[in-house]
């Protein structure tokens, strides 16, 4: 199938031919050779996907017809081959956008060929970047990746449409495993700033001495051992979106440089004299209660009321009990997916003992939850047997996540250290772990875990 339409705009007939002919070659060009600047006009409707024009027609030359082609279909390529070499028309014309400018010699038969395959290859690696810039706003589309229908985080829905649709900066609050960063992505992603970088910078995670460097990024020989220049994460962020995570842990000497940045638009990277401009819109996070800290005196007063922007409170998960079974199977089916297995589901006894349970560690907790409950599933269906809520029990829920070993695993080094510790007595350790005894008595039968 013919899929790339070349319209050869050329008044000489022998020239025209010419290049229709070479052109042709490629079984994918439909190449249509046209005598006139007003036929070319009139043929637009075909929606060309490249129009070569000479510069020299009898009835308009060339910029009079590429502005008209322009105004037309401003997308389509247009490259102008002239037989002279024009330096001071060639350089108006590709100002003004035209995608080459050839001069007609023994030549320019291959460099028309190399202009039309470098243009298909530049739309096509723009298509894709659509494409995935497209998947990604889908991905972040909190329709489908927040997933709930409570009303407390139906309030929090019209909140990000509100965020997304101005530049003000956004400010979300919520314990640990809320989801926060997730509605920072979906603010960014919805904005008209989603075509440009999402920075994420958790500052709890970066050392107090390596902050100011990360943030600022630093001159060559700016300090020992800086070797070379280093764009900090303001920069990176210039022109989208910085979401800086766990901002309750800065240090108040940042606090005081962050808050002169945001007043001034501007920047001097360590080591360095240049002032450089920023535009980003941030958009921060915190489990901590922002205002209480400023009474305490960890977090300045006046950054705290440039920061606070539009408000987003995240409800715990124990708010929000509507959406845990909906959340519960959201979990399982990308758990399917990932390990390529049959559909799982969960009984009526397990979904009560879900929905016991109000989850300290919130949606990170479920997920975790429903995770090892699928390991530990029989047939497909999850039992209240299979079903461990470790925060319960002094496990704390990141270590769970963190550790490198598969939930299978991790489950036997559970039972086995609570068996040592409690000289395996089932009863006992079942009744500490939340779980049946007879998984416990099932995984001792079987050799899968030993006795103290």
């Amino acid at each position: 199938m013919l899929d790339f339409k070349i319209f050869i705009v050329e008044d000489d007939k022998w020239y025209g031919n010419l290049l229709q002919h070479y052109l042709s070659q490629n079984p994918d060009y439909e190449v249509t050779l046209i005598g006139s600047g007003k036929e070319c006009l009139a043929q637009l409707h075909r929606k060309p996907d490249l129009i070569t024009i000479d510069f020299g027609l009898p009835d308009m030359n060339g910029e009079e017809l590429y502005k008209k082609i322009k105004q037309a279909q401003p997308n389509v390529p247009v490259i102008i081959i002239s037989a002279q070499e024009k330096i001071t028309t060639a350089v108006d014309l590709l100002k003004m956008g035209a995608e080459d400018y050839l001069v007609k010699d023994e030549n320019t038969q291959q460099l028309l060929w190399k202009a039309i395959i470098r243009l298909r290859e530049n739309q096509s690696l723009k298509n894709e970047i659509t494409q995935l810039k497209a998947e990604l706003k889908t991905r972040y589309d909190y329709s489908t990746s927040i997933v709930g229908k409570s009303p407390a985080l139906q309030a929090v829905f019209r909140l990000i449409d509100k965020a997304a649709g101005s530049m003000i900066n956004v400010s979300i609050t919520g314990e640990t495993g809320t989801g926060k960063e997730l509605v920072a992505k979906a603010v960014h992603y919805n904005s008209n700033r989603s075509g440009n970088a999402y920075v994420a910078v958790n500052m709890a995670a970066i050392p107090k001495e390596l902050v100011e460097s990360e943030l600022f990024g630093f001159e060559k020989g700016a300090f020992t051992g800086a070797q070379n220049r280093k764009i900090g994460r303001f920069e990176e962020a210039n022109g989208g979106t910085l979401f800086l995570d766990e901002i309750g842990e800065m240090d108040l000497n940042i606090q005081s440089k962050l808050l002169r940045v945001l007043q001034e638009k501007e920047l001097i990277r360590l080591g360095g004299n240049s002032k450089i401009k920023l535009d980003f819109r941030l958009v921060v996070a915190t489990h901590k209660n922002l205002a209480d800290e400023v009474k305490k005196g960890n977090f300045r007063e006046d950054l705290y009321y440039r920061i606070v922007g539009l408000p987003i409170a995240l409800p715990p998960l124990r708010e929000r009990k509507d959406d845990l079974l909906l959340l519960t199977q959201f979990f399982l089916t990308n758990y399917c997916k990932e390990n390529r297995i049959p559909e799982i589901k969960v009984s009526p006894a397990g979904r009560e003992k879900l929905l016991s349970y109000n989850y300290p560690g919130n949606i990170r907790e479920l997920k975790s939850v429903v995770e090892l409950a699928a390991v530990m599933s029989e047939n497909n269906i999850i039992e209240p047997d299979d079903i461990t809520f470790l925060s319960g029990n002094n496990h704390d829920v990141d270590t769970v996540l963190n550790t490198e070993l598969t939930l299978r695993e991790y489950t036997r080094l559970i039972i086995r250290n609570y068996l040592k510790r409690y000289n395996d007595n089932v009863l006992l350790v079942a009744e500490k772990l939340d779980i049946g005894k007879s998984t416990i008595y099932k995984m001792l039968q079987t050799g899968e875990i030993e006795g103290a």
